[in-house]
């Protein structure tokens, strides 16, 4: 790590329970901070030296009532001394912020749960809001849980008096009073989050912080009700080096300005601002000491055509969108295979169809990706596996672009971009360099004569003396790249470029299956539903199950022994967060009876749901 925070005394840690993980989640209104403090306590616990996941949650509505169920926003983070790969099925702290956020949230957390709720806003007008018709901290429908109610409004007015903060500005605080009060129940350091306030605020709304968060600390260890609810988590063993919190939309920025740097050439980006890809446009826009050029265009079309006029120009190049602004895209993502020219687009998914849920996390662009452009028109088609496989996937994509002469699409998802993992910083030396050079010499130049090992056609720059050529959507005739309409040139340039894409699979390493090699079953999967197959994995195997896993990275080209292995087994289960895409797929060119498992919800694989429908599937 690069920066410690210490562990709690040794007598305070004495009096605690110590747990392998535990999973906290805060919730209430959009308003009400939860993502500040779901980050703050990410952060600490990342410092601490816990293996961690989160899953940000945020309201689909802009702009919903204050108090209204679709309003409601939580941040979930699972820490743990061990290695962790899900944000956690249950929740074994549960902070409500008021009644909407108890009703959304309360079917997650575990019976004996901790459950601390706003108390001063469980008022009559509260429950009509969330259309709750009894008062759920006197009706018994919480007696399941060990519920604390803290009148955390009164708390944080009493502890942010002195300050002459209005009253507006004071209910701002108490966020960081139940932070606080997390802080003490898990036994954290105060300190990084002291410094963030430091560096975030400034005067009194930085002193009413600050205040607030001592407060709801000291409020814990003041009260003897949360003596029986104070836990440790220690620290996790995870391999040395220096790490930071990533999220996946931070991961791939930092990807393409490490691909930018590793292939020699300029980053260029050109995007519009659409949830959840918006933060990739606001990262890069901090990189101009790298030479890193960010253009927010007026609308999706002239951001993938900007961004396609920069590779002309010699840039690695690159869009960021999400669904709909994907489709928005095609016609110009389809100018980018016919003039062969390299282009990594980033599509963050989300549910739709339409606008959707912008905020909730869908696998649904798969078949858009693979299939969503008119005529004959393929592509290299990529996904991130978690957060920081995110960096890895920005540097491939942008490798096999340069190396092609090819668009390529990064399949992400909300889930990826909002969740973060502690990722260990590698080394310069651990990133692959693939240095880019252009044509220059004139002797025999033509366009669009191709590499026999690769089909790419050669990158000429614009200006470079004696390789003048056009480039445009209409059909050009093979080497020469002048216009030609003969049908028998365009079938032999269709069936060029299809070979180029196919091509790729050389590059693409086979699958070697996690778990058994053979038997029962293989889950088959792609993108962020990584975590929850992969903790499945474990516990079906224990209970003598022959389980395998196959995680793809390449969706087009597929790996080439991909249909081999699978024959390895019984079944083969293929759960995605959509109708089936990636199984129908499977079943057309393997013709393998592969059983989809689908799911719309707008939420993520549970650990559990996963192994209940392996059990399923193998009786």
């Amino acid at each position: 790590m690069s920066t410690a925070i210490a562990p709690p005394p040794a007598e305070d840690r004495t009096r605690r329970k110590r747990l392998q993980n535990a999973v906290i989640r805060f919730c209430g209104d959009s308003g009400d901070g939860m993502q500040v403090t779901g980050s703050q306590f990410t952060n600490t616990a990342a410092l601490f030296g816990n293996d961690l996941s989160t899953f940000p949650d945020f309201p689909a509505e802009i702009r919903a009532p204050q108090g209204t169920l679709p309003g409601v926003s939580g941040f979930q983070v699972n820490f743990s001394s061990t290695e962790v790969f899900t944000p956690g099925d249950s929740v074994d702290v549960l902070i409500a912020m008021n009644p909407a956020a108890l009703k959304t949230n309360i079917g997650d957390l575990k019976t004996g749960g901790i459950l601390i709720v706003n108390s001063d806003s469980f008022t009559d007008v509260d429950f009509k809001k969330a259309k709750i018709t009894s008062n759920p901290l006197e009706d018994g429908s919480l007696s399941g849980y060990r519920v604390f109610p803290v009148d955390l409004l009164k708390l944080t007015k009493a502890a942010t008096k002195d300050t002459g903060l209005d009253a507006k500005s004071v209910d701002r605080s108490k966020n960081f009073f139940a932070l606080g009060m997390c802080y003490w129940l898990f036994g954290r350091s105060m300190d990084g989050t002291l410094r963030w306030i430091d560096s975030k605020f400034k005067g009194q709304v930085a002193e009413a912080n600050k205040l607030t968060l001592k407060a709801g600390y000291a409020y814990c260890d003041a009260t003897e009700a949360y003596q029986t609810a104070a836990y440790e988590v220690a620290p996790a063993k995870l391999p040395a080096g220096t790490y930071r919190n990533l999220s996946g939309n931070n991961a791939l920025a930092m990807g393409l300005v490490a691909a930018s740097e590793r292939c020699g050439l300029p980053l260029f980006l050109g995007s519009y601002p659409i949830t959840p890809a918006s933060d990739i446009l606001h990262e890069l826009s901090m990189y101009k000491s790298f030479g890193v050029v960010s253009f927010q265009a007026e609308d999706e079309i002239a951001a993938v055509t900007s961004a396609i006029g920069a590779a002309y120009g010699g840039c690695l190049a690159t869009t960021t969108t999400s669904g709909p602004g994907m489709a928005l895209k095609m016609e110009a993502i389809g100018l980018a295979i016919a003039v062969e020219l390299p282009l990594v687009v980033v599509d963050i998914q989300r549910g739709g169809p339409s606008t959707g849920l912008p905020t909730k996390t869908e696998q649904a662009d798969l078949f858009q990706a693979i299939f969503g452009r008119n005529s004959e028109a393929p592509l290299p088609v990529l996904a991130p596996a978690t957060p920081g496989d995110c960096f890895w996937v920005a540097l491939e994509a942008s490798r096999i672009a340069l190396k092609y002469m090819t668009p390529v699409i990064i399949l992400s998802d909300g889930y990826l971009a909002n969740g973060a993992e502690p990722w260990r910083v590698p080394s310069v030396d651990e990133l692959p360099a693939f240095p880019t050079k252009f044509r220059t010499d004139p002797e025999g130049f033509k366009p669009f004569m191709r590499d026999p090992a690769t089909l790419a056609r050669p990158w000429a720059v614009p200006g470079t003396p004696g390789l003048e050529h056009r480039i445009g959507g209409i059909e050009k005739q093979d080497v020469t790249g002048n216009i030609n309409y003969e049908p028998a040139n365009h079938d032999k340039m269709v069936r060029l470029r299809a070979a180029k894409v196919a091509g790729v699979v050389q590059d693409v390493p086979d699958v070697v299956p996690a778990g058994d090699p053979e038997g029962d079953v293989v889950i088959v999967g792609w993108g962020s539903t990584y975590g929850s197959i992969t903790s499945a994995l474990a516990p079906l195997r224990a209970k003598g199950h022959k389980v395998g896993h196959i995680h793809l990275r390449h969706l087009n080209p597929l790996p080439k022994n991909l249909g081999e292995v699978m024959k390895r087994y019984k079944k083969v289960l293929v759960p995605e967060i959509n109708l089936g895409q990636l199984a129908f797929i499977l079943r057309s060119i393997y013709l393998v009876d592969a059983i989809s498992y689908a799911k719309v919800e707008g939420k993520p694989f549970k650990q559990s749901e996963i192994e209940t429908k392996v059990l399923e599937v193998i009786k």
